[in-house]
């Protein structure tokens, strides 16, 4: 029975591990969708690929994928 609190114990910090980092993703998420988020580097992303192809565009895509990231956003 030992075994029981201390697994209680550790279900509980985890779970405050979980709620807490969801709020901060939450916080970050909450203030645009990720349709409307980073419009300048969406932009330049998007024409690139228009222009030159997506393999040709790697690194404006990779700059895309870090502005999503730093808004939150699992990508």
């Amino acid at each position: 029975m030992g075994n029981s609190t201390s697994s209680d114990v550790k279900a509980t910090a985890a779970q405050e591990i979980v709620n807490s980092t969801t709020e901060v993703i939450g916080e970050k998420k909450g203030k645009c969708k990720a349709c409307c988020a980073c419009p300048e580097t969406k932009k330049a992303r998007d024409e690139c690929i228009v222009k030159n192809g997506e393999e040709n565009c790697t690194e404006l895509i990779e700059k895309h994928k870090k502005c999503m990231r730093d808004m939150g956003f699992n990508i």
